[in-house]
């Protein structure tokens, strides 16, 4: 891997990091206008990267999903929230809950206005500082898009099993209550098993379909 390599790899993990802060980030103030200090009492509207950090979610499980998968995700320290504040419990949520990917969906936006700002740059200026820009830009619409994604799956820890509640009946939702606890199980087992015996990634599946299409209409290219 030469340099410029290490620095497009740098680049698409480094623009991670304020996508991510800000997702959780938008979680805990959302709860707030809400009425639930919480999070602003426990210090979690801060921007500070580090305040963020889940040493499994964010450090362990990416690195053991690489080893397995031969590719990873992971999550940050999930914002505490305390629905016993809000006056509709189901709707804070799943207002709380969507607020994460859609922070994630106007960041894609953003970083597609700057890929179509700066243009198509050629490979032979890829090494120049506006090269590297351009870059930075699109991993930021592509990384947010698949934190969204990702974060609307419905099985806990992820966003869409606070967004989903606002779709069940009371009886679905006892259901969903006992179904819930086996989410990252339902998960990993469908990343093992569906690729071996149904002979589909779906995983990669699920991305083609949501995340491409995205990626297309805000930067022009994929």
């Amino acid at each position: 891997m030469n340099s410029q390599e290490l620095i497009i790899r740098a680049i698409s993990y480094g623009v991670l990091i304020p996508a991510i802060v800000l997702h959780e980030v938008s979680h805990g103030y959302v709860a707030y206008l809400l009425g639930d200090p919480t999070a602003k009492m426990r210090g979690r509207l801060s921007l500070n990267p580090i305040k963020h950090i889940d040493p499994f979610g964010t450090i362990v499980l990416p690195l053991l999903m690489v080893a397995i998968f031969g590719f990873g995700f992971g999550y940050a320290k999930p914002v505490p929230v305390n629905t016993s504040y809000f006056k509709d419990r189901r709707k804070g949520m799943f207002l709380t809950g969507i607020a994460g990917p859609s922070t994630n969906l106007l960041l894609a936006l953003a970083g597609g206005i700057g890929v179509r700002l700066i243009g198509a740059v050629p490979g032979q200026f890829l090494g120049d500082w506006v090269g590297y820009v351009w870059v930075a830009f699109y991993y930021f619409a592509y990384m947010n898009l698949i934190l969204m994604a990702f974060n609307l799956i419905p099985l806990p820890p992820l966003d869409g099993s606070r967004v989903l509640p606002l779709f069940l009946s009371d009886s679905a939702m006892r259901t969903y209550v006992k179904v819930e606890r086996y989410g990252f199980v339902i998960l990993f087992g469908l990343l093992w098993l569906a690729p071996r015996f149904l002979g589909f990634d779906p995983f990669n599946t699920y991305l083609s379909v949501t995340v491409l299409p995205l990626l297309r209409l805000f930067t022009g290219i994929v």
